[in-house]
């Protein structure tokens, strides 16, 4: 049996999936903190001693949590992510997009790339729509009483290292320790998903590496925004470094919905005729297979 051609959709989360920093919803406030004290404690932290602003994060998350007597576990991680707050229609957008691209033959992957805590949003409750999540992680140690507790950054993914992991994706690569995966060279033909057939949404600046990189390579990048943000995603537009810049609505009839469902209905289209000409290939000959799925 032949595969359905595979589109990816792979997503930012803070400010583009839920409506402000993950953090913010649940975790500052358990720490005693309002959201700018928290930020404004982390950039503090990342001016004074020159530290990147992801590990600053982090290890302010940890100072923060053994300084209110808080036992920072995978669990309590995820019970944070409970309560995050989404923008309009994405409780109910993967199944509507899932169910549309199977209507037209084709299989729908959502994947995560974020700036933010892996754990948090494994607690969320979109977090079983992903066929997988990439975001920062910490490394548990035993305490005294026995409870293993962030102690350190296991993995760290700022701005530039998120492009990683469009070729992860890409090349089916998903342990992040089979780095001689990634870097070997694949065949178009033997890729997980083409890069055409990639849609990357995210909410501004810190998303740009992976907006053109996914443009550049002939899939389509949408910037997101609220009402205070559109100002960034006008400017990315002007920029080229994005194909499109939707609202941040994910309801069915929104413009994000009118704009993915057009690219998966082009994906099918372009798969379809590559399958015809393939058909005609073998009744009367050449041109060379590889030829024809590159110019179809």
């Amino acid at each position: 049996m032949q595969k359905k051609p595979v589109v990816a959709i792979m997503y930012d989360f803070d400010k583009t999936l839920c409506t402000t920093d993950m953090q913010d919803y649940s975790f500052i406030p358990s720490v005693n903190m309002t959201a700018p004290d928290f930020w404004g404690l982390t950039k503090e932290f990342t001016d004074k001693y020159q530290v990147e602003k992801i590990l600053a994060y982090m290890y302010i998350m940890i100072k923060t949590a053994k300084d209110n007597n808080i036992k920072l576990t995978k669990s309590f991680l995820k019970k944070m992510g409970e309560n995050i707050e989404y923008f309009p229609g994405v409780i109910d957008w993967f199944k509507n997009i899932n169910a549309y691209g199977e209507s037209l033959g084709v299989k729908v992957e959502h994947y995560v790339i974020s700036s933010g805590t892996k754990e948090i949003i494994e607690g969320s409750k979109i977090a079983k729509e992903f066929t997988q999540i990439f975001g920062c992680e910490f490394h548990f140690d035993k305490d005294e009483d026995g409870d293993l507790v962030a102690s350190w950054p296991k993995l760290t993914i700022n701005y530039t290292q998120k492009t990683q992991f469009v070729f992860r994706i890409s090349k089916g690569v998903k342990k992040i320790t089979e780095d001689d995966k990634v870097n070997m060279r694949m065949d178009k033909e033997q890729r997980h998903v083409q890069y055409q057939n990639m849609i990357y949404i995210g909410d501004g600046i810190t998303d740009i590496p992976c907006m053109q990189l996914v443009k550049d390579k002939g899939g389509i990048s949408i910037a997101v925004f609220n009402n205070k943000k559109k100002i960034n995603a006008k400017q990315l537009f002007k920029d080229d470094r994005v194909n499109f810049i939707c609202e941040a609505n994910y309801e069915e009839g929104s413009e994000m919905s009118n704009i993915v469902k057009d690219q998966i209905t082009r994906i099918a289209i372009s798969e379809r005729l590559v399958k015809e000409k393939l058909k005609q290939v073998k009744k009367y000959g050449k041109p060379d297979v590889k030829e024809v799925k590159q110019n179809v």
